[in-house]
């Protein structure tokens, strides 16, 4: 890269930092909080502060669903079609926008830039989807049984919404719950994660610019989550929480839901295995598994985190795909070609590097990297381990890292009995060419999602979501707007 490119992309980032809003946006207002406090957002390939922002105090959270609370009538009331223009203005607009977008999450979240713009995208697409499903929102109509009356069965939206998202797709979570919350008619107080909150700051004033009405998005910045969070959730005027993060805060999340009996959903963690039989077709295994584990730099719920490969190819599989790892180019996102940015912070860097420890010290082969990469930023090499035993960390946490853990199997019961042995079951990820098998899996895996010889699955237009301890409800696809829909029956008398 030249002085002068040098020069430039920083004035640029410069310049999209500084029009990137800092207040709080409630009642179609951008508001100082009350709390006198300001969230410092890093970038994570520096640990350079990019951007100062309000950091909201409890009186803003019962401002912002008051907000929410009076303008879920109006709302409502608005015309589906109405609703999906405006979220079909909202798309246009992020296609236009798309590379300041992506530049912004590279930014605070550090993702190389060619997966930002792959971000937007798929973002975008729930905004696109969205506004169609907002016009198909159906019910039905017909005699009883009985024939002494008319059974008419509407949808009706729940009501007031808090939606809680995570750092590590800032936009596409975003939009991922705005966009059917809005097509159903929901208003909605949006809380993302104090990480990365520059992009929900930015995507709700282009909802703006879309022409969303005044209260029905708002947007609250907090250090302090759960003081904040908490009396939201326990006013008896919200309907609905929708959480995607950590199980443990899910389950909490949960516990606290069950006083109002609020509608939840619930995208929690994974462990996702990746299966690679012996008839497999390697090349496509390979690939697969590069992208199912080292996308958005492994920080991701759908990551394969134990790839379980038959004896028989576990050694071949282990040298190609390190071949692949090796060749990674590492550094800060905005570089051209880089393939592995930074975690997005030193506790990932530690928890990553403490797994990797734990599966060595128990006897498993390290193939390439296992360090974390001095200097500033919170960087880890990119890592492959072979032979990982049993009762290994690795095997039942999250990794949320750049890391590819190796098991092997010896025939298919062997495969699916390590596969299901998680409380996780999100997704799964298997190659073979054998149809029958491939079929005898999907009955067989215990995951809400599954990839059939492709190492990546989300599509806005399919249902995302998991089983077990995985979540509960779907994002995505018919069955999205769904879980921001209440079922009504009327019963019509003949005479």
């Amino acid at each position: 890269m030249s002085e002068n490119t040098t020069v430039e992309r920083t004035a640029r980032e410069s310049a999209l930092l500084e029009s990137v809003p800092n207040q709080l946006f409630i009642a179609g207002k951008w508001v100082d909080s009350t709390s006198g406090r300001a969230i410092h957002v890093q970038d994570p390939a520096t640990g350079a502060v990019i951007k100062t922002i309000a950091d909201a105090a409890v009186e803003d959270g019962a401002a912002a669903l008051d907000a929410a609370v009076a303008a879920q009538d109006s709302w409502a009331a608005t015309a589906p079609r109405v609703r999906g223009e405006i979220l079909r203005r909202a798309f246009d607009l992020l296609q236009e926008r798309k590379n300041d977008f992506a530049l912004l999450m590279t930014l605070e979240m550090g993702k190389p830039l060619a997966e930002a713009l792959g971000e937007v995208a798929y973002g975008g697409e729930f905004l696109r989807w969205f506004s169609e499903e907002a016009v198909r929102i159906s019910g039905r109509y017909g005699s009883n049984p009985e024939g002494t009356g008319t059974m008419v069965v509407t949808q009706r939206p729940v009501g007031p919404c808090f939606l809680i998202t995570p750092w590590n797709f800032p936009l596409a979570m975003a939009t991922r719950k705005i966009a059917p919350a809005l097509a159903a008619g929901c208003t909605v107080v949006v809380k993302p994660a104090a990480l990365t909150p520059l992009t929900t700051l930015f995507f709700v004033r282009l909802l703006e610019d879309a022409g969303l009405p005044a209260g029905v998005v708002n947007v609250i910045t907090t250090s302090t989550s759960g003081a904040v969070s908490d009396p939201i959730i326990a006013d008896p005027r919200l309907r609905k929480l929708s959480f995607t993060g950590s199980t443990p805060v899910g389950q909490a999340l949960i516990r606290q839901s069950a006083e109002g009996v609020l509608r939840t959903s619930m995208e929690l963690g994974g462990n996702a295995p990746f299966v690679v039989f012996e008839d497999a077709d390697l090349d496509k295994a390979v690939d697969g598994a590069i992208i199912a584990k080292f996308r958005n730099i492994g920080q991701a719920c759908t990551a394969a985190n134990r790839f379980i490969v038959h004896e028989s190819i576990a050694e071949e599989f282990a040298r190609r795909v390190t071949e692949r790892v090796n060749v990674f180019p590492i550094g800060r996102g905005t570089e051209d070609g880089v393939v592995i940015g930074p975690l997005i912070n030193d506790k990932a860097v530690a928890k990553a590097d403490e797994l990797v420890q734990d599966a060595l010290g128990r006897g498993a082969t390290l193939l390439t990297g296992g360090n974390a990469i001095a200097g500033e930023g919170s960087f880890y090499q990119p890592t492959v381990i072979s032979g990982v035993r049993p009762g290994s960390d690795i095997l039942r946490e999250e990794i949320f890292g750049p890391v590819l853990a190796i098991t092997p199997f010896t025939d298919e019961d062997d495969a699916v009995r390590i596969a299901n042995d998680t409380e996780y079951g999100l997704v799964s990820y298997v190659f073979t060419q054998d149809l029958a098998r491939g079929h005898r899996m999907i009955d067989r895996l215990q995951t809400g999602m599954m990839g059939l010889n492709v190492g990546v699955v989300s599509n806005a237009a399919a249902p995302f979501g998991g089983v077990k301890q995985s979540g509960l409800g779907r994002e995505g696809g018919l069955e999205g707007i769904q879980e921001y829909l209440s079922t009504k029956y009327t019963l019509i008398p003949n005479s």
